[in-house]
């Protein structure tokens, strides 16, 4: 028993689901960091945290069998202790006590102290900004709200994180300042909707405003504006994102569908015409902007015609990005009343039809930009080659600049110019321009 007590722990940090998560996993590791606990990000460790995911049934099943595999290591004796946080954990405590009450703790989206004082630590209130970074060094995400207040009949992320609730811009600025001191050129700012920045603490939409205040920290180059809501859009934004060149000429802003009485039972609080003039708007603010959308096909009534509705308007807007999603049915959302009326295998092929009108865009516009010169970060090196991204692209899931490092040494997290040779559906490929 002697020797028990003598092992040091080592807490290893396991996050599943979107960049917010990570963003948590990230403050949760810095606060366990600063109480002197030794913390890895999925690698080995004796004591578990899972971060897990409850958005749609396919992230559900990857955090309750990612949480099986770690109560069945501990039942091996791999892992001396389990605890589960994060969205599922927020939404379905009581039922996983139940299912799974080999786990040691369960804790919500808003139980960081009590998850810290299980794992022996202190919450640490003069921490604001200090984060573990799990993303390569060059880019990190910057939540700058949490919660959401719109009513989307589809979605239950108020019911697992809760109200809108905006971040201080000076709070925002300080973390931005001390992500720049490690050397991070890239801030990737995300929320549940980025277009109600502001609206609670100072009264008015005020992303502009935080984008004037950002745009200073000196070290940082680019600044990317992910899950904007299309309705009540300031448009200020696009005049900040036209004038400072820190602000890269992208927005995520998912869209969801287009048909209206689609549009009407999604309780989205628009209509397709509202949505392609704000489009229209985009375009002409920031002529060089691209937009990334995301798409659900197989909501309860969603008819032939509504999905042709579709298929018609996404030929027409030409999205630079474009993700396409298969409706989930989840309890307590509004939709829920509704009839899942669409079979499986008519979603996956509703999925599949979208992807494939987008894939033929995107290989159109990439064949534009064969002989044009853009500014690439540089992410990682994959086999014989350098990855990079323009402003124009995401990590993880936007187009990819790839450049022969048989020829090129560059490296990682360093800018550089490149002249695009060729261009497939969704990548580049490019030589570096001396």
């Amino acid at each position: 028993m002697r020797t028990k007590s003598l092992k040091k722990n080592k807490i290893n940090v396991v996050t599943l689901g979107c960049s917010k998560n990570v963003y948590d996993s990230e403050v949760l590791m810095g606060q366990l960091q600063a109480s002197g606990k030794e913390v890895v990000h999925e690698e080995e460790g004796n004591i578990v945290v899972i971060n897990t995911c409850g958005f749609i049934n396919n992230a559900k099943e990857e955090s309750v069998n990612t949480i099986l595999e770690f109560v069945q290591k501990k039942e091996e004796g791999a892992v001396d202790k389990v605890f589960v946080t994060g969205c599922l954990s927020e939404r379905y405590k009581p039922d996983l006590i139940k299912e799974i009450p080999n786990v040691d703790e369960y804790f919500g989206t808003t139980e960081l102290p009590g998850l810290l004082k299980a794992l022996g630590a202190d919450y640490k209130h003069e921490l604001i900004g200090e984060r573990l970074t799990t993303t390569p060094k060059n880019y990190a995400y910057l939540k700058i709200a949490e919660g959401c207040d719109r009513p989307c009949s589809f979605c239950a992320i108020p019911l697992m994180r809760g109200k809108h609730k905006s971040t201080p811009i000076e709070e925002i600025v300080l973390e931005a300042e001390k992500l720049a001191a490690k050397g991070v050129k890239e801030l990737i700012l995300i929320a549940q909707d980025l277009t109600y920045y502001g609206l609670d603490l100072y009264k008015k939409r005020n992303l502009a405003e935080l984008l004037e205040a950002l745009v200073k920290v000196e070290g940082i180059e680019w600044i990317r504006l992910h899950y904007a809501f299309p309705t009540g859009f300031p448009m200020d934004v696009l005049e900040v994102m036209n004038r400072e060149p820190k602000i890269c000429n992208y927005i995520d802003i998912p869209l969801q569908h287009t048909s209206d009485p689609i549009l009407k039972s999604m309780r989205r609080g628009t209509t397709k015409e509202k949505t392609t003039k704000l489009l229209r708007d985009f375009r002409k603010a920031v002529p060089n902007m691209t937009i990334r959308t995301t798409l659900i096909v197989g909501y309860p009534g969603e008819t032939e015609e509504d999905f042709q509705t579709l298929k018609d308007w996404v030929q027409e807007m030409r999205f630079e990005r474009l993700g396409c999603f298969t409706y989930s049915h989840e309890e307590n959302t509004h939709a829920y009343n509704l009839e899942d009326d669409i079979p499986e295998e008519v979603k996956q092929e509703r999925a599949n039809e979208i992807m494939e009108i987008q894939s033929q865009i995107s290989w159109e516009l990439n064949q534009e930009k064969i002989g044009q010169e853009f500014k690439v970060v540089i992410d990682r090196k994959e086999g014989n080659y350098f990855v990079g991204r323009t402003e124009f692209d995401s990590p993880d899931v936007d187009n990819e600049v790839l450049i022969d490092a048989t020829k090129t040494y560059l490296k990682t997290g360093e800018f550089t110019t490149v002249k695009v040779t060729e261009a497939a559906d969704f990548d580049l490929y490019a030589e570096v321009v001396n």
